[in-house]
């Protein structure tokens, strides 16, 4: 069968590779094509786009960015009218995602939802889209099912988390090997984990680094990026304390010691390493300003989020700062913090569910497309 998958970010392309891995497992005749990244295309499939050039940020990046997102949209539609798949995979990235459903609906295109937007979160009023655009939804966190069946009466499936799929399934590289390979300190490390966009990046490392000469002891290490380049990087290696490795993002946080993390699927990722962390976050102003008036959550962590407390420290917008900062990783940093925390950490990743994510999402979407042939 012939399968499209829309992902539009690196969390995106993460989980799209372990989908793509079960869908082939599955149905040995499977045709994708797919816009992701270097993730998915070491799978196998056709890239059509490389999410690199997708990723803009808050509503006021958004804006300046309209005319790009909306060709995009067109060559989308295009290459799918042209692929004519049997279903559409989408994974996350509502903004796009959700138009290129609209339409693809109303052709008679199957439509599956792979990560379900966080309407959660905010646009709540999206409900009505998605019961009307969307075939099945695959969910990911625990309250979710219960807020899409209970609250709205619109059946999903929850799948587990694929986040423990792909930790489960890495292959683990010893630390002397890590240090060795990236030209590292032996002094613990500090995981620095900044985001995946540009704009992100430059104003959460300036204040996240600020802090790496009040601990001498350790290293500092950037987790680069594979949408990015080294040389965007360099400008923020200046500090004989500070580090760089790209692309080994799950190999850091196996070895670090504390994190300091922007907000995002990073903040998971870390907590289910085991690694303590504080989450920094820094938007744009307008962006910012704008979020604040809608979004109702009480946390931006998906660690608070899923545990419905604080179980890591959040920094945001002015709070994220030098001082901050300093005085958090120093809390870290000592042992009964430390230990009360990482308790925490095991009832998160209890409430996740088991491995098998990306293989119950493979099997539910081509036993749906079967039942629907048949």
């Amino acid at each position: 069968m012939k399968y499209y998958i829309i992902a539009g970010e690196a969390s995106g392309d993460l989980h799209g590779s372990n989908l793509m891995k079960a869908l082939y497992k599955e149905d040995a005749n499977a045709e994708i094509r797919f816009w992701g990244g270097d993730l998915m295309q070491n799978v196998g499939g056709t890239l059509v786009k490389h999410y690199r050039d997708l990723a803009f940020m808050g509503f006021a990046e958004v804006l300046f960015n309209l005319s790009t997102i909306l060709k995009n949209i067109k060559i989308c539609k295009d290459d799918i009218a042209n692929f004519n798949p049997d279903v559409i995979i989408f994974i996350d990235y509502p903004g796009f995602n959700m138009r290129i459903a609209k339409w693809a609906k109303e052709r008679g295109i199957k439509t599956h939802y792979y990560i379900s937007p966080q309407i959660w979160a905010w646009k709540e009023n999206r409900i009505a889209a998605i019961k009307r655009d969307f075939d099945e939804l695959y969910v990911i966190l625990p309250f979710e099912k219960d807020f899409y069946e209970k609250k709205h009466h619109f059946p999903v499936h929850f799948v587990g988390h694929p986040l423990i799929d792909a930790i489960h399934n890495r292959k683990e590289v010893d630390k002397e090997t890590f240090i060795k390979k990236n030209n590292l300190e032996q002094k613990p490390i500090i995981a620095v984990l900044p985001g995946s966009r540009k704009q992100e990046i430059t104003k959460m490392l300036s204040v996240m680094l600020s802090v790496a000469d009040d601990f001498p002891d350790y290293q500092f290490i950037i987790a680069g990026a594979p949408s990015q380049e080294y040389a965007f990087y360099e400008q923020f290696l200046k500090n004989k304390n500070v580090h760089f490795v790209a692309n080994k993002t799950y190999d850091l946080l196996s070895h670090a010691t504390a994190a300091l993390v922007t907000s995002g699927t990073a903040t998971l990722e870390t907590a289910l390493f085991k690694v303590p962390e504080v989450v920094c976050y820094k938007g744009n102003w307008a962006s910012y300003q704008i979020a604040k008036r809608i979004i109702t959550l009480k946390y931006i962590s998906l660690v608070n989020l899923i545990m419905d407390k604080e179980v890591v420290t959040e920094l945001i917008q002015d709070e994220c700062n030098t001082k901050n900062i300093k005085s958090e990783l120093q809390k870290l940093l000592a042992p009964e913090y430390r230990t009360q925390l990482l308790k925490q950490y095991d009832i998160l990743e209890t409430k996740l569910g088991g491995i098998g994510a990306s293989e119950k999402t493979a099997q539910l979407i081509v036993q749906n497309l079967n039942n629907t042939i048949s």
